[in-house]
């Protein structure tokens, strides 16, 4: 890995994003990897940041051991891991910029869709298999491909209309079960090796300091300004996902 000042700021700042966003806050997760890749590659970048976000998932779990929707996890988890295993079969044959484009335009269209039914009072959607065994795989390959998982994973779960603690952790969960389910994988392709991993140790610090301020910002956010963020969140993330990979594109 680098050794220079750039490289490190950057390797800080994605690392914090990491633990806050298994702390509970919405989304800035997915933001490490566009951050670190100012420094290196994104494949290099996602393999760095897959042992941290394992890490912070071990915190995160604890946080909401007893905060999640079950149902979900059961529809959730096997249909990601489906995700993950076509992306692996995929790797060498997938664009990653095409990928990029697609989470981003999933992302506006929730985005969009919300805004257009904000007029109207909607009743909670239940969790149901059929959506979630799509939502699920497409969260599973996004997420293996470049930490992006998020989107998809919105577009089922918060039409929910979930409480916000139960949202948090079962977005916690899911995702600390799934990054699990991608280390073998990173491992065989080489995105994750030696190298990495002692630069891993150096920041697992700043990864569980991130995670608990996630948390403490979790807890004391009002509900409604919480899914407002969320919806801001990913309203941007998509827009920075759709403009990279169309930029890779040209």
């Amino acid at each position: 890995m680098p050794n220079d000042f750039l490289f490190w700021f950057l390797a800080i700042v994605a690392t914090l994003l990491v633990g806050a966003g298994k702390g509970g806050l919405p989304l800035v997760g997915m933001l490490t990897v566009p951050v670190l890749s100012l420094s290196i590659s994104p494949v290099a970048a996602a393999g760095l940041m897959l042992p941290l976000y394992i890490l912070s998932d071990m915190y995160g779990l604890w946080l909401y051991r007893k905060e999640y929707d079950l149902r979900n996890l059961k529809i959730l988890i096997p249909a990601s891991a489906i995700g993950i295993v076509v992306g692996w079969a995929l790797a060498s044959h997938t664009n990653d910029d095409i990928v990029l484009v697609l989470v981003g335009l999933i992302g506006l269209f929730y985005c969009i869709d919300t805004l257009l039914k904000s007029r109207r009072k909607l009743e909670p959607r239940p969790a149901d298999v059929p959506r979630g065994i799509f939502w699920g795989s497409l969260t599973g390959f996004t997420s293996f491909v470049s930490h992006a998982g998020a989107p998809p994973f919105q577009m089922y779960v918060l039409p929910q209309k979930l409480e916000k603690m139960v949202y948090a952790g079962t977005s916690t969960i899911a995702f600390a079960i799934i990054n699990l389910l991608k280390l073998p994988p990173y491992w065989f392709l080489g995105q994750v090796n030696v190298s990495s991993l002692k630069t891993c140790l150096v920041l697992a610090p700043l990864a569980l300091f991130g995670a608990w301020a996630g948390y403490k910002m979790t807890t004391l956010l009002p509900e409604k300004l919480f899914f407002r963020i969320v919806e801001v969140a990913l309203f941007l993330v998509s827009l920075k996902l759709l403009y990279d990979g169309v930029r890779g594109l040209i």
